[in-house]
């Protein structure tokens, strides 16, 4: 690792009331100590402590600042580490940062106080992973599960897991290195109910990767419906603005818009499509063609019904796709005289469907009139039900939130099940540690244990600058 002393700016590249110039290497106050005018020297201040001064590039003063002085270990990286407090405008804290920099610090990579506090042992790679997730987190969910993360939720499981693996891995070794002394007699049947249990364990944690992506990255919803079902009305009074044009003109929508909506601690990636119906006009039909694409790929779809009209053959169209997918119902225009009822749809449903499979009959049916704004408290509350299974608590449960930890998960949890086929084909015992040792090695990853340069570097690369 390089130990040379390294900076950046820290907050964002926008005129703000305050900018902060991170230092952090062995050179810090050594550096500090060049630019810096106040009452004292630095250098010779105690640790956790903040100082009123001016900074110098040479006998220019650049600005009037607050500095706060951290020595190592007690800091972030692990390493002495200064922050500059200065005025937030773009070009003073440019300054600051350039002075800096030609008194012997070198500008930081992406992500770099974060690698430094990574290999520092500050931190093990979940966790590291899991500021980058805190940063950039769209809902309160995606936050607290970061947080969670950030805690050491991940890191906690996966070393409780590990420490099992290599405890029957040693004691496998030392019995075949020693087996004058260990009896491996009746071992494996003891074995097996180990590797079955922490087989379960990953399989829960494999599980939970699916509302992960959701807390983290938002759901992907589709609107679907025909003309004039009130598809954009819906999506203007989701996103509380005038998103998209309405009209009584049928098939005003064309093209796919988009919009990224909050509610009730979840994010929606919300795509307004086109009025799916039969159609000559070669505009609209692409449009319509789009509409059917993004429904194979939503996580979610949102299918409005005018309750004030009579289903027709489009309806029965749209009913087709939605097969097998998770959908919500909204029977909109509830403020109009209802025409297609809740009883209406499951029957057509169940006809259309040719099932009485509850996955297809269960589908929630919600009234709303989204011109009056009526329907959304039920549509959140259907929306956590759906996802999250109501409200979700992160005290104990780990979610997995990262794509990296799941596929090590799932390379682990395939080595553990070669485990347990070696148990039932009664292979030698050195079959087992082979394999529980890649297991061992899987998991090892996600924490940065068993992990190669290349890759943490590509992990950090992703970060923002000055983190």
């Amino acid at each position: 690792m390089k130990k040379d002393t390294i900076a950046a700016i820290s907050t964002g590249m926008t005129s703000s009331g305050i900018g902060i110039v991170r230092i952090s290497g062995e050179d810090a106050f050594q550096i500090i100590d060049k630019i810096y005018r106040g009452k004292e020297k630095l250098s010779k201040a105690s640790t956790h402590t903040i100082h009123y001064g001016h900074i110098l590039d040479e006998q220019e003063t650049i600005d009037e600042v607050l500095v706060m002085l951290m020595r190592a270990p007690r800091t972030f990286t692990g390493e002495d580490t200064i922050e500059i407090n200065c005025h937030g405008g773009t070009y003073v804290v440019k300054r600051v940062l350039e002075t800096v920099i030609k008194n012997g610090a070198r500008p930081a990579e992406p992500g770099e106080f974060t690698k430094r506090a990574f290999l520092n042992g500050k931190m093990d790679l979940s966790q590291a992973e899991a500021v980058i997730d805190v940063i950039n987190s769209k809902s309160e969910y995606a936050l607290q599960s970061s947080i969670s993360q950030l805690k050491g939720s991940v890191k906690n499981k996966i070393k409780d897991i590990r420490e099992k693996i290599i405890y029957h891995t040693a004691f496998i070794e030392t019995a075949l290195d020693d087996p004058e002394h260990i009896d491996l007699t009746g071992y494996a049947d003891k074995l097996r109910d180990v590797v079955q249990e922490l087989i379960k364990e990953l399989e829960q944690l494999i599980k939970s990767s699916d509302s992960g992506r959701i807390m983290k990255d938002g759901i992907q919803t589709v609107i679907v419906g025909k003309p004039n079902a009130g598809k954009s009305s819906l999506l203007n009074m989701l996103a509380g603005k005038e998103r998209a044009i309405v009209t009584d003109i049928e098939g005003t929508t064309r093209d796919v818009l988009e919009e990224q909506i909050r509610l009730k601690g979840l994010t929606l990636n919300m795509i307004d499509t086109a009025g799916i119906r039969q159609t000559d006009d070669v505009i609209e039909k692409i449009g319509v063609d789009k509409a059917k694409e993004y429904v194979d790929k939503a996580d979610l779809i949102l299918y409005v019904v005018d309750s004030s009209r009579s289903l027709d053959d489009n309806d029965k169209e749209i009913m087709k796709l939605l097969a097998g997918r998770k959908t919500i119902i909204l029977l909109n225009k509830s403020d109009l005289n209802t025409v297609t009822t809740k009883e209406i749809l499951k029957e057509e449903f169940e006809r259309v469907s040719e099932t009485k499979d509850e996955s297809v009959l269960g589908v929630p049916m919600i009234d709303i009139s989204a011109k009056e704004e009526h329907g959304l408290d039920d549509l959140e509350n259907t929306l956590q039900e759906m996802f999250l299974n109501g409200e979700v608590s992160f005290n104990d449960e780990v979610y997995i939130t990262n794509v990296r930890h799941k596929s090590a998960l799932i390379d682990a949890y395939n080595s553990l099940e070669k485990v347990m086929d070696s148990i039932d084909m009664q292979m030698p015992e050195d079959f087992f540690s082979i394999d529980l040792l890649d297991a061992y090695e899987a998991l090892g990853s996600i924490t940065g244990e068993t992990i190669g340069e290349d890759l943490v570097n590509e992990i950090f690369s992703k970060f923002c600058m000055g983190k």
